[in-house]
């Protein structure tokens, strides 16, 4: 019997998955809809799927992380060969090969874990020569070109990004874009959900419209990108050009403003956010990623924006700034 698959399109790179149940893809489906691939294609990374009542949870190969991981808690990563292991006891288990493979298995009824997830799009996409980073990703008004918006977690990058969003910028992420650093770095948006706070929500009144009146225990509500595409304009998924990468800062006096950051500051802000380190130093894959940020941060101009009371000034700021700069 055929298993179900489904395709998509990682910026020229084709996913495919296959599952014994097209179910079991909804998580990934979540993430990627925007970008499926209707019928059938040849995959250049593939993800099989499979539910299954015992685990293998002692891969043979050395340990290089056990530990608890925000959200879902306790697991173990090996390494052996050219495989990478992920092991969530009792829930779930990943395999993925640097030969353009992943392998999932899903104890029935588990409670759903996002890390495995993302560490198989970050091999496929490693595959393909690209990386996720943690940045929000808009375009400037009237160009094609996008700047890149880095903060850790809690730092205000969606109230940011929305701020700039109502002022003329295009949005395609608020946390997570994808970087290909060629000739010219380039960077596409990965178009989920976006995650918006309360206090964010106090800040930006005009994305009222698209809040309902409920908030998760962590005070947020998780807002379409159609939804919000009736605000402000929503990118699509296509790569561009990257003219800026900005390290966002709270002010210290309320008053935003955008200053010159020292390429080597950039580099180990960026990657402290990006690059995991394991028991035995970088895996393969990220020292690729440690890489990639290296190219991008000597390739385009680096800057601090310190965010005051008013997040959307930083509009004004960062469209004269590189303007003044082309």
């Amino acid at each position: 019997m055929t298993r179900p698959c489904v395709y998509y399109d990682l910026n020229g790179q084709v996913l495919g998955i296959s599952a014994e149940r097209a179910e079991l893809w909804l998580d990934f489906d979540r993430m990627l809809a925007g970008l499926r691939v209707e019928g059938s294609t040849e995959a250049d990374f593939r993800f099989d799927i499979a539910g299954a009542e015992a685990l293998d949870e002692t891969p043979a190969g050395s340990l290089v992380f056990e530990g608890e991981i925000p959200d879902d808690g306790y697991c173990r990563m090996i390494t052996h060969g050219a495989s990478v292991h992920l092991v969530l006891p009792g829930r779930q288990t990943v395999e993925i090969s640097e030969k353009g493979w992943a392998r999932l298995c899903i104890v029935p009824d588990s409670k759903a874990a996002w890390t495995p997830s993302m560490l198989m799009l970050d091999a496929a996409l490693d595959a393909g020569g690209q990386h996720m980073l943690h940045t929000a990703g808009l375009t400037l008004p009237g160009r094609d070109a996008v700047v890149l918006i880095h903060a850790p977690s809690g730092t205000g990058k969606t109230t940011t990004s929305l701020a700039l969003a109502t002022h003329g910028f295009g949005l395609c992420s608020d946390d997570a874009m994808i970087l290909n650093v060629g000739a010219t770095p380039v960077a596409w948006g990965l178009p989920r959900h976006v995650k918006i706070h309360e206090k964010t929500a106090r800040m930006i009144p005009q994305v009222a419209p698209c809040l309902g009146p409920s908030w998760d225990r962590n005070g947020e509500q998780a807002v379409s990108l159609e939804k919000l595409g009736g605000i402000v304009k929503i990118e699509t998924p296509t790569a561009r050009p990257v003219a800026a990468l900005l390290h966002l800062a709270r002010s210290a006096d309320e008053e935003t403003r955008l200053v010159p950051m020292a390429r080597t500051d950039a580099m180990v802000a960026l990657a402290m956010d990006n690059v995991r380190t394991g028991a035995t130093g970088l895996l393969p894959l990220q020292k690729r990623r440690l890489a990639t940020i290296g190219r991008l941060v000597s390739s385009v101009p680096t800057f601090t924006l310190e965010v005051g009371a008013r997040p959307a000034d930083a509009a004004a700021l960062i469209s004269a700034t590189l303007t003044s700069r082309d």
